[in-house]
């Protein structure tokens, strides 16, 4: 029981770390003031261009994967890692979507979930669920129905 509490813990803290509304505060302004109002890639893309949203979604993703690994280090072999990394992602995903710090409001975790699924998923599927997610968006020009696709 402890572990599930540590795991939930340590990924809202990672989770809390706002890529998208630091990047915005590089360029003197708050993300969360401009377009959809959430401090995600997607708004990043749209209110600062590419670049600041590619260092937004590597941010995002290195804060989802990274205390996944620390969780695979930090528990012996006997711990279902499996499914403490996802209790992790749960907790990664909460801080993402509600850091205390900006008022419980954050992104929508999009990238933090499609890296812990990658995380954690069957390398096989990793390619597939990524070409379904280009190929929706390619066609729809909408990020979130290609993350309803693969999902």
């Amino acid at each position: 029981m402890i572990e599930i509490v540590i795991c939930l813990l340590v990924g809202y803290c990672f989770g809390c770390i706002s890529s998208g509304y630091f990047v915005g505060k590089f360029y003197h302004k708050d993300i969360r003031t401009l377009g959809s109002g959430n401090a995600g890639t997607t708004n990043v893309l749209r209110n600062f261009g590419i670049i600041p949203a590619i260092i937004t979604f590597l941010g995002d993703v290195l804060k989802a994967i990274v205390p996944l690994m620390l969780i695979r280090f930090c528990f012996d072999t006997q711990t279902d890692w499996y499914l403490l990394c996802l209790y992790c992602g749960l907790g990664v995903v909460l801080g993402h979507n509600y850091p205390f710090y900006l008022g419980f409001k954050g992104g929508k975790g999009i990238a933090v979930t499609a890296a812990i699924v990658m995380a954690c998923a069957n390398p096989i599927m990793i390619p597939i669920g990524l070409a379904i997610f280009v190929a929706a968006v390619a066609l729809t020009r909408y990020v979130s129905v290609g993350s309803l696709f693969v999902a």
